[in-house]
């Protein structure tokens, strides 16, 4: 793509998919009624709209982000995924019959998929390029230590609750827990903006390229990544009723898992590329600020929304993990204080990263 259609895109598309949008909900069009040609097509314009302007979106972020600077700009990276993710994951838990356990499979996938799969990207090719990189272990043990919290909490101790069905909190651990998840990621967040800044700032960075946030007007470049949010959370409804159709229609199994695992994957997939630029760049630890982040911001933000929605709708919400993905999960994290525990990495430790990113993969299809 040239630069001047680029540069066209990153204009046109937020608003495409924000006119998209309220056509769509003007127009009365529902996602279950009307004629079928006419929904196939509103459905497929509109998870390609989305598509795109995910990306295009996420690029916006990451101009602001370089205009604001670290740790900041790790933050709107951060907010923008998180944004996208709670309104595929609403969407889909409100549209026909309650899945319960869609929010938890998507959740479980952004955290294997980046702590397994995104981070092992990142140390591979970064140590494959530089031999040794360095990160701040101080920063990098206080991502680990939030999320191990916040998984355990959300993800493992519903399994052992007893008020309820096992896998499952009542109406006030939810709300409990939801409290307690995002006051720790508000905490969090204050060390890493105010208190303890130094800690995730690498001190020795190279320089990277910033023509795209040089070129764009930091209000402008907020105006579009607004728009574009706006018109990716509406346009939202209408993608996520085609995919679970589409399932039930196939009769496929394990569909909670490959929708939780298709949700993850596609909106971090732009976090991704720029998590493993950085690392490219010999960036690691802004890299791995990008991808921890991302992790924790999906269960400390992510879990609280999906719970007030499982609360205010009075749908049923199963977060516990079955005893092989609460096994795998386990792994992923120890392996994360290993490879965390010095201050240099190497491509062998991404290798490991790698290869549980693998299992995870193929035990979705042969569980």
């Amino acid at each position: 793509m040239t630069g001047f259609a680029r540069s066209v895109t990153s204009y046109t598309m937020p608003l495409a998919a924000l006119v998209m949008a309220v056509a769509v909900r003007a127009s009365g069009l529902s996602v279950d009624e009307g004629s079928l040609n006419i929904r196939i097509v509103v459905g497929a314009l509109s998870s390609a709209i989305m598509f795109i302007t995910i990306f295009v979106v996420l690029d916006h972020a990451e101009a602001v982000a370089r205009r604001v600077g670290e740790p900041y700009g790790t933050l709107v990276l951060t907010f923008a995924v998180t944004a996208i993710e709670v309104s595929i994951i609403v969407s889909m838990m409100l549209h026909g019959e309650n899945n319960p356990t869609l929010a938890r499979e998507s959740v479980f996938s952004t955290v294997i998929i980046i702590s397994t799969g995104v981070v092992g990207t990142c140390l591979t090719l970064g140590g494959w390029r530089h031999r040794k990189q360095a990160i701040v272990r101080q920063g990098t043990s206080a991502y680990l230590a939030v999320l191990i919290a916040l998984t355990v909490m959300t993800l493992v101790l519903p399994t052992y609750t007893q008020t309820t069905d096992p896998g499952t909190f009542s109406a006030g651990q939810l709300g409990f827990v939801s409290v307690l998840s995002v006051l720790l990621y508000a905490s969090f967040v204050f060390a890493q903006t105010v208190r303890h800044r130094d800690d995730f700032v690498q001190e020795q960075a190279h320089e990277v390229s910033m023509r795209t946030a040089l070129h764009e007007n930091l209000s402008v470049g907020v105006l579009l990544l607004v728009s574009g949010l706006i018109g990716i959370v509406m346009l939202a409804e209408q993608v996520a009723a085609g995919v679970e159709d589409t399932l039930v229609a196939y009769q496929v199994t394990q569909a909670d898992s490959i929708v939780g695992a298709m949700i993850a994957g596609l909106v971090l997939m732009p976090e991704a590329i720029s998590a493993v630029r950085a690392s490219l760049n010999n960036e690691l630890q802004r890299g791995l600020n990008v991808a921890m982040g991302s992790a924790c911001a999906t269960i400390g933000l992510t879990i609280p929304a999906v719970a007030a929605a499982s609360l205010l709708t009075g749908r049923g919400l199963t977060l516990g993990l079955p005893a092989a993905d609460a096994v795998l999960l386990a792994l992923a994290l120890f392996i994360c204080s290993v490879s965390f525990s010095t201050e240099r990495t190497t491509f062998l430790t991404g290798m490991v990263h790698i290869v549980v990113f693998f299992t995870y993969v193929f035990l979705i299809f042969v569980p």
